[in-house]
């Protein structure tokens, strides 16, 4: 902030000084409590790094900014930015720690105006869903067979792929509600919602030495054997590898393929017990026994977004879901 700038704020905070009790500008022009206006200001200084910055990015004259700064710190009795150690203002410890509230009350504004919005559309003229490949194919068609027949107005647009496509399509926005696994790193504006579980088992066809071995599979088993693996192209789990065991590994797109080329003998894998349990019951596949492969109950969850919440037709799809699983646990 120039010279000069300071010199007429400090006029402006005279005039204030000078106001009356009685006058109908005191209380309006110097609010007893900070504004979300001061606070969006705020916020916009310390984004783009300098007053200048906020007031192109807001649209205001630099003066407006700089005196929203000057009366959020006066009314807080805070100096939220050190202006002294560089040209740049820089967070005072006190402004760093003021900036998380405001962040979070400015993040629930946003929350509370899109459920408003929600609140005013009504019913969703159409409907976008990320279904993780894991979730149990029965249950998909149940859900939307029903979901079809009670919402005949809704248009449906479907994802489907690995667990971080789910919640990269509601994290960006692409889909209202997701159905799969959860991540532990997910953005705290995702929101996981457990509606019920499915389990993984490896497998491989009969003619497969694996399954020819006839006895527990051990890791050195199956080390030097091809194992077919579900790449996630969202890339949000790039890195992590989940039940690999093999040093020769070939990846794929998505479990339908991967089903396809086990049966076709290429390799080995686990795949969702849904999918499989038909191929396992005729002998077109095998269920391996190998006690390494982590095949626990695997958790399914409702994914959300806070700051995009589901209308009327997501709502009762969640539900609509939620009661096939209980259906097919009873």
């Amino acid at each position: 902030m120039d010279h000069r700038r300071e010199i007429a704020l400090d006029i402006d905070r005279k005039k204030l000084d000078n106001i009356e009790d009685n006058d109908p500008l005191n209380g309006y022009i110097m609010q007893p409590n900070p504004t979300l206006d001061q606070l969006q200001v705020f916020l916009a200084v310390t984004e783009s790094g300098s007053f200048s910055g906020a007031a192109r990015a807001l649209n205001r004259a630099q003066s407006v900014v700089s005196y929203a700064i000057a009366n959020l710190e006066e009314q807080l009795g805070l100096a939220l930015f050190d202006r002294t150690v560089t040209k740049r203002p820089q967070l005072t410890p006190a402004g760093k720690t003021v900036l998380e509230d405001a962040r979070r009350l400015l993040g629930d504004l946003d929350v509370m105006r899109a459920r408003v919005r929600a609140l005013n559309e009504g019913l969703e003229g159409e409907l976008s869903v990320a279904i993780s490949s894991i979730m149990p194919s029965g249950i998909v068609v149940e859900a939307l067979s029903a979901f079809r027949s009670h919402f005949p107005t809704v248009s449906l647009n479907v994802t489907v792929g690995t667990l971080g496509t789910v919640v990269d399509a509601v994290i960006s926005g692409k889909a209202v509600i997701g159905f799969g696994g959860m991540m532990a790193d997910s953005p705290d504006q995702i929101r996981f919602e457990r509606i019920g579980h499915t389990a993984m088992v490896p497998v491989a066809a009969p003619d497969h030495p694996l399954a020819k071995l006839g006895r527990p599979l051990s890791p050195a088993d199956v080390r030097d054997e091809t194992q077919l693996i579900v790449y996630d192209a969202s890339g949000l789990t790039r890195g992590r590898n989940f039940n690999v065991f093999s040093l020769k590994t070939w990846r794929v797109s998505d479990n339908a393929t991967k089903h396809l080329f086990i049966r076709g003998s290429l390799g080995w894998g686990g795949l969702p017990v849904s999918l499989v349990q038909e191929d396992i019951a005729s002998g077109r596949l095998v269920a391996l026994h190998f006690p390494a492969f982590n095949q626990p109950e695997y958790p399914i969850y409702a994914i959300g977004n806070v700051a995009t919440p589901p209308g009327p037709a997501a709502r009762w799809l969640s539900v609509e879901v939620r009661a096939k699983f209980a259906e097919g646990a009873a």
